[in-house]
């Protein structure tokens, strides 16, 4: 799998279930989000604004998506939501590695550029260094309807949290299949 292929995938509406760790304080926390995934047109102005901020060709987006979360976690009373337009720029030496720019990121809501790597297992890494604090993503799906997704959250100075999510999707927006011959299929 491809990263194209990867967000045409994952584009729909899915109910994420998470579980957080968090080791400073030898505590775990569970939450849940709704989560929407829009592929995006590469010629989409939020695209090719955002790589004009990273002063990168937009013709060199592979692809684009719009994801949008709302949800709660267990500590806290306070909705979590946001969106962020998310967009592939492949490295030319490496066509499975690159840069995943966002208009806002997870750990900081400001914009952002992370590393990604698509993995020969056809799990999608994504490798963030923010100013004070590094995370890194897996993500991978074990059933078409289902993904499932790990990250470490790491200050600088030590291991902050790690996180497991899975992701079902709910059924909007299933990726397009190939139709199947059914007098082949008997």
């Amino acid at each position: 799998m491809d990263v194209q292929e990867f967000f045409q995938l994952s584009a729909g509406k899915w109910f994420s279930q998470r579980t957080s760790h968090h080791l400073a304080f030898k505590q775990t926390e569970s939450g849940k989000s709704d989560i929407v995934i829009e592929n995006v047109a590469p010629n989409d102005p939020e695209v090719i604004q955002l790589c004009e901020q990273y002063e990168v060709d937009p013709k060199l987006a592979l692809s684009a998506a719009r994801v949008t979360w709302n949800g709660t976690m267990e500590w806290d009373e306070e909705k979590h939501s946001g969106s962020t337009v998310m967009v592939p720029i492949a490295d030319p030496d490496k066509p499975n590695e690159g840069k995943l720019l966002r208009s806002v990121g997870y750990a900081e809501k400001a914009p952002v550029a992370g590393r990604y790597i698509m993995g020969s297992d056809d799990a999608f890494t994504l490798i963030t260094e923010y100013e004070t604090m590094y995370s890194e993503e897996r993500i991978w799906f074990a059933s078409p309807n289902l993904r499932l997704r790990t990250s470490t959250l790491k200050r600088f100075g030590g291991f902050s949290m790690a996180t497991f999510c899975s992701e079902i999707r709910m059924g909007v927006t299933q990726p397009a299949t190939q139709p199947t011959d059914t007098a082949a299929s008997v």
